[in-house]
């Protein structure tokens, strides 16, 4: 079990498991976010503190949820949908709380191309 929040703490989570490896996307929002991704499934997140105030953003396609903290902007993680058509998380690896982001193979995606 992993756990993590926004920079100011309003909002607070929790995942099930350990995460090995982060996905650095190219597109123009996680680029300039600078994000590494962890992909979960969504009843394995769950958000313990500030669910209310989370706010979303979306862009290109629509169909990721990107949520973020009115307060402090930051964004600890996105909601969607993988290929599949099951409901997915992606956890910010940089929200996490006492986790060592060293250990973590990097996976690069070609998100410009999506």
């Amino acid at each position: 079990m992993v756990s993590g929040s926004c920079h100011c703490g309003a909002v607070r989570f929790e995942c099930e498991g350990t995460p090995t490896e982060g996905y650095e996307c190219n597109c123009s929002h996680c680029n300039r976010k600078g994000f590494l991704l962890w992909f979960v499934p969504r009843d394995a997140m769950r958000v313990t503190e500030g669910a209310e105030t989370l706010r979303t953003y979306t862009f290109n396609r629509h169909v990721i949820n990107h949520q973020f903290c009115p307060t402090c902007g930051c964004q600890p993680f996105g909601l969607g949908t993988s290929p599949d058509g099951s409901e997915t998380a992606a956890v910010n690896l940089r929200c996490l709380e006492e986790f060592d982001l060293a250990g973590v193979t990097r996976i690069p995606v070609d998100g410009k191309a999506f």
